[in-house]
């Protein structure tokens, strides 16, 4: 019997997919829909290469309620640059959760990813960042900053940015895109310890293997959402960071515990707290991060299958209602 198949480029899906509130909320759900224990997650499959200096990593989910359920893949080959080419790319296949048959085939070169990531961030904030957000900062300048801002604006109006990176003619970009696309006061900050103090919401966004945010730096009414720390030799936040905010939480503890911030923070035998919270009971309700304004929270993001199932089927209905993909018959 004949069946059709959407395939859909970057190009397209960059058309018609944008990071809006309806990613944001997309993504949220699949959040509440960890918390109910029903999802099924398997541990992220992860193949280094190291004779080709890359790597692998292959992450799905089943979320009951979604029309659909996603596997991605996603390649890093980091000598690609010498060749012309990128390091990162990918992409997501879409099966029917009611048939198993695969629906869509998004060649996203990583852009889906980029997208839900991002969304993430903004789940974290709008459900433990301080209600009112005067100053943002962000810490990194690749694509992951500047998504993770306008992200976050959307959940918190806030009116100035402080950018810190390493290089600072690419900050000095970064401030410069975020004032247009705001249309907020965007500036560098040189000091990442001032752009902490002055700042309410902050966000990690580096490949950092030594922490670029320290715990002697965190003040009241501060919210961290961390979310470069997706390997297990990668480390943003000062491990007494984690056990000194009033909330921490992950957005899932068995892949933090080996990728995320929490993983360092065992290592140095800092963390006493126990289990931490996951941000699908925060969103749910069954946990409140924030319980004051003077609170200090952090969330760390790893990146969940869960995450990709939601915006590859937001991917499949904004395509189809732009008329855009090229549908095959197999």
């Amino acid at each position: 019997m004949a069946h059709d198949i959407l395939v859909v480029t970057e190009a397209e899906l960059r058309r018609s997919v944008k990071l809006d509130m309806d990613a944001i909320d997309t993504v949220e759900r699949a959040f509440a829909a960890l918390a109910t224990g029903e999802v099924v997650m398997p541990p992220i499959l992860s193949m280094a290469l190291p004779q080709a200096n890359g790597e692998v990593d292959v992450k799905t989910a089943y979320i009951p309620g979604f029309d659909g359920f996603a596997i991605k893949v996603s390649p890093g080959f980091f000598d690609n640059p010498k060749l012309g080419l990128p390091s990162l790319n990918g992409l997501m296949i879409l099966f029917s959760a009611k048939t198993g048959l695969v629906e869509a085939l998004f060649l996203d070169n990583g852009y889906l990813t980029d997208v839900r990531t991002a969304a993430a961030g903004a789940v974290a904030a709008r459900h433990m960042a301080p209600a009112e957000v005067e100053t943002a900062g962000v810490i990194g300048t690749g694509v992951q900053a500047r998504l993770q801002v306008e992200a976050a604006h959307l959940v918190r109006s806030f009116r100035r940015v402080l950018v810190w990176g390493r290089d600072s003619e690419k900050a000095q970009v970064l401030a410069a895109e975020l004032a247009t696309s705001l249309g907020v006061e965007a500036r560098v900050e040189n000091d990442p310890e001032q752009l902490v103090a002055r700042s309410q919401l902050v966000a990690t966004t580096t490949p950092a293997r030594e922490p670029v945010l320290m715990a002697s730096w965190l003040h009241p009414g501060l919210h961290v959402t961390a979310m470069g720390s997706d390997q297990h030799e990668k480390n943003e936040i000062d491990p007494a960071a984690l056990a000194r905010a009033d909330a921490y939480v992950c957005d899932r503890v068995s892949q933090c515990e080996k990728l995320g911030e929490l993983r360092a923070a065992i290592a140095a035998g800092v963390w006493d707290k126990g289990t931490p919270d996951e941000l699908c009971d925060v969103v749910s309700g069954k946990v409140t991060a924030r319980k004051s304004p003077n609170d200090i929270t952090i969330c760390d993001l790893t990146g969940t299958g869960a995450q990709d199932t939601a915006i590859a089927t937001h991917a499949l209905g904004a395509a189809k209602a732009a008329g855009l993909g090229t549908m095959i018959r197999t």
